[in-house]
C-alpha cells in the first residue's frame, strides 16, 4: 500500500531508483527430498562402492605380506615398506587433493582417481620385482588420497544436511569401517586359496564398473568461481603431512628414540608450522583459518582422529593376541573380525537415527562411552580359548557400534554449517584425520607393546604387553568423550554466526552481480 502511494505521487518523467537485487534464496527444509529418490539411491551406491574398496585397500595385504616378500624378495628390514609407501601418499596428499577437487571438479577428480586405482592395482598384480609393486602401492595411495574426499564431498553436496545426509554418512562410515575388517579377512582367504596377487586384481573390475557407471549419474560439482591454488601452502601441508607420518610408521619400526623417527617428526611439526604462517598471509589460503579455527571442524577432527586411532590398532592388537598367545593362524584371526564388522554396519545404520532423535553431540558421547566401556572389558582377556572368545566377540561387537556412532558423529559435525564451496576443503580434513589416524594408531600401540614386553615374544609376554596398550587405547576413547562433552557442548550456537556470514557474502555478491556458489541449504532442526 505504502509504495503504490509513493508511486503514484512520484514526479512524471522522473525515473524511480531501481529495486535491489533479491538475496539469494534459501532452500528450505521443505523443499528438500525427505526420501531417497531413484536417483539418489543409484547416486549413493556408486559412491559407497568406492569407498568400500578404497576402505578395503587400507587392510587386504596386512595378512599377504609373508607372501608377497617370498614371492618378490622383499627382505624382512623392507617388508614393512609395502604399506608404509601406501598409507604416505594416502594421507599426505588428501588435503592437496581435497582442495584441487573444489578447483577443478570433484567429479572429475572423483573418476580420474579410479581409473588410477584400477590401474596400479593391475601393475601390483602383475608385478614382478619389488620396486614394481612399491610403484603401484604409491600410486594406489595417491588414487586412494584423490577419491576419498572427493567422493565424500560428493556425498555432502549431493545430499542436504539434515536426515537425508546422516543417513548416507552413516552408511558410508559403516561399509568404510566394515571395509576395513572386510580387507583383512578377504586378504587372507585369497592369499591362502589363491595368491597374493588376487588381492590387488580384486579392485580392478570394482573401479571399472564405477567409472563406466559414475559419469551417467552424478553430476560435477565445484564452485561457481575458481580461486587461485595456494601452492605454497600446499607443499608445506603435503610436505609436513608425508613428514610426520613417515616419522611415525619409523617409530613404530624401530621406537621413538630411531634417527630416522625423529627427523622426520621433527621435519613434519616445522613445515606444518610454516603452513600455519602461509595461510595467516596469503591472499587465498589453501585453508582458510576462520574455517580451521571453528569448533566443529576442529575439535570434530580431533575426535575423528581418535576414533580411528582406537580401532584399527585395537584389531592390530587383538590380532597379536590372537596369533601370538592363543595360536591362531592368520586366516582364522582374521575371520574372528568378522564380528567386529557386523557390529560397525550396525552402529553406522543405527548412529542416523540417534543423530535423528536427539542429537549429533549425544551420538559422540553415548558411542564414546559405550566403545570404553567394551575396550576396558578386553582387559579381562585370558589365556584359555574359550573364555577369551567368549569375551572379545561381544565385546568387538558393541565396541564397533559405539565406535561407528563417533564415526558418524564425527563426520557430520566436521562437514556441518559450511557452504559447498567449502565442502572439498572440509571433507578433505576430514578424510586427513580419517587417514593419519589409521597410520598413527599403529605405530603408537606397538610401540607401548614393545615397550612392556622389553623385546620378549614368549605367550604371556605379548598378553601382557597387549593388555597395557588396550589399557591406552580405552583411555584415548574416554578422553574422546570428554572433549565431545566439553567442547562441542555450544556447537549449534556457535555455527550459526559462521553459516550467516557465508550468505550473506552470497548476498552481497549476488547485488553486486558477481557469480558465486548454489545457495547453501538450511539446515534441518
Amino acid at each position: 500500500m505504502s509504495m503504490t502511494k509513493a508511486n503514484s505521487g512520484a514526479v512524471p518523467g522522473e525515473q524511480l531508483p531501481p529495486r535491489p537485487a533479491p538475496a539469494p534464496r534459501t532452500v528450505a527444509p521443505n523443499d528438500q527430498p525427505q526420501h531417497l529418490t531413484g536417483r539418489l539411491k543409484l547416486i549413493l551406491a556408486v559412491l559407497l562402492v568406492a569407498q568400500f574398496m578404497l576402505a578395503v585397500d587400507f587392510s587386504i595385504l596386512n595378512v599377504a605380506l609373508p607372501a608377497i616378500g617370498d614371492g618378490l624378495g622383499f627382505s624382512l628390514s623392507n617388508l614393512q615398506w609395502i604399506a608404509t609407501s601406501f598409507a604416505l601418499s594416502a594421507a599426505g596428499f588428501t588435503l592437496f587433493f581435497g582442495r584441487i577437487g573444489d578447483l577443478i571438479g570433484r567429479k572429475k577428480i572423483f573418476i580420474g582417481s579410479l581409473v588410477l586405482l584400477g590401474a596400479s592395482s593391475l601393475v601390483g598384480g602383475l608385478a614382478t620385482t619389488p620396486e614394481m609393486l612399491l610403484i603401484a602401492r604409491v600410486a594406489q595411495g595417491l588414487a586412494t588420497a584423490a577419491a576419498t574426499p572427493a567422493g565424500l564431498s560428493l556425498l555432502t553436496t549431493i545430499f542436504p544436511e539434515g536426515p537425508l545426509r546422516q543417513k548416507a554418512l552413516g552408511i558410508n562410515g559403516a561399509l568404510m569401517s566394515a571395509g576395513f575388517t572386510a580387507g583383512a579377512i578377504l586378504g587372507g582367504v585369497l592369499t591362502d586359496l589363491l595368491s597374493w596377487r588376487w588381492a590387488f586384481f580384486i579392485n580392478v573390475p570394482v573401479a571399472l564398473a564405477v567409472v563406466l557407471v559414475a559419469p551417467a549419474v552424478i553430476k560435477e560439482s565445484r564452485p561457481a568461481t575458481r580461486p587461485r591454488l595456494d601452492l605454497p601452502g600446499a607443499l608445506a601441508v603435503t610436505g609436513g603431512l608425508l613428514a610426520l607420518v613417515y616419522g611415525l610408521t619409523q617409530a613404530g619400526e624401530h621406537g621413538w628414540g630411531n634417527a630416522h623417527a625423529v627427523t622426520g617428526l621433527v621435519v613434519g611439526a616445522l613445515l606444518l608450522a610454516a603452513f600455519f604462517l602461509i595461510e595467516r598471509k596469503v591472499a587465498e589460503p589453501l585453508v582458510p583459518l576462520r574455517t580451521l579455527g571453528r569448533r566443529n571442524v576442529a575439535w570434530g577432527n580431533a575426535l575423528g582422529m581418535l576414533a580411528f586411532v582406537t580401532e584399527t590398532s585395537l584389531v592390530y592388537l587383538l590380532t597379536l593376541y590372537l596369533q601370538k598367545t592363543l595360536d591362531f593362524s592368520p586366516l582364522t584371526a582374521g575371520i574372528s573380525f568378522g564380528v567386529l564388522g557386523i557390529g560397525t554396519v550396525v552402529g553406522g545404520l543405527l548412529a542416523p537415527r540417534v543423530i535423528a532423535r536427539t542429537s549429533t553431540l549425544t551420538a559422540l558421547i553415548a558411542g564414546g562411552i559405550i566403545q570404553t566401556v567394551f575396550t576396558a572389558s578386553l582387559l579381562f582377556l585370558g589365556t584359555t580359548t574359550g573364555t577369551a572368545l567368549a569375551l572379545l566377540l561381544p565385546a568387538t561387537f558393541f565396541g564397533g557400534i559405539g565406535n561407528m556412532l563417533v564415526i558418524v558423529g564425527f563426520m557430520v559435525t566436521a562437514t556441518s554449517g559450511l557452504p559447498d564451496k567449502e565442502q572439498g576443503l572440509a571433507t578433505g580434513l576430514a578424510s586427513m584425520s580419517q587417514q593419519v589416524g589409521i597410520t598413527l594408531g599403529t605405530p603408537i600401540m606397538s610401540t607401548v607393546v614393545t615397550a612392556t614386553t622389553a623385546g620378549a615374544a614368549s605367550a604371556s609376554a605379548i598378553h601382557h604387553g597387549v593388555t597395557v596398550a588396550i589399557a591406552v587405547n580405552a583411555a584415548l576413547v574416554a578422553l574422546g568423550v570428554v572433549i565431545a562433552a566439553l567442547f562441542l557442548r555450544n556447537k549449534k550456537s556457535e555455527d550459526a554466526p559462521a553459516v550467516a556470514d557465508e550468505k550473506s557474502e552470497d548476498a552481497l555478491a549476488a547485488a553486486n552481480g558477481k557469480p558465486q556458489d548454489t545457495p547453501a541449504v538450511a539446515q534441518n532442526a
